[in-house]
């Protein structure tokens, strides 16, 4: 039996376990599963590249970047749109946006009377992990 056969015996015993928290998320439930694992990971490995579970937090964001551009591709649309539709896929309301300015603010700017500034782009770039170009007209 060579080295990859005594391998592949090894893993075939442990991955039953394994493959309950590390896998392809094929739906919602696992995709958000894999979500708050890896961020319990990014919690207790922060910046150490040298954890034992780093490679694992690395497979994980992987794995959920891939869920996430076949599932929620970035939408190309006007910068309003691109907020409204992040702001449905995440659930949020207008008051949900106060990094942004009030809930004033928000209402003008989903009605189109007032632009995104460079700082709320950067804050909406950062929050929904999106590139800023999104929110920029073109």
């Amino acid at each position: 039996m060579g080295t990859y056969s005594a391998n592949i015996k090894k893993i075939e015993r442990v991955w039953p376990l394994v493959s309950q928290f590390v896998s392809v998320p094929h739906t919602k439930e696992q995709y958000e599963n894999a979500v708050k694992m890896l961020d319990e990971l990014i919690d207790r490995i922060g910046e150490a590249e040298n954890h034992p579970l780093a490679t694992l937090m690395e497979t994980l964001g992987t794995l959920i970047e891939n869920y996430e551009n076949q599932i929620f591709p970035e939408p190309a649309s006007d910068p309003v749109g691109v907020l409204k539709f992040l702001m449905d896929e995440h659930d949020l309301r207008q008051g949900d946006l106060a990094e942004i300015g009030s809930q004033g603010v928000v209402s003008e700017i989903l009605n189109g009377k007032r632009e995104l500034n460079v700082r709320q782009i950067k804050v909406l770039s950062s929050r929904f992990n999106v590139s800023p170009a999104v929110f920029i007209a073109g």
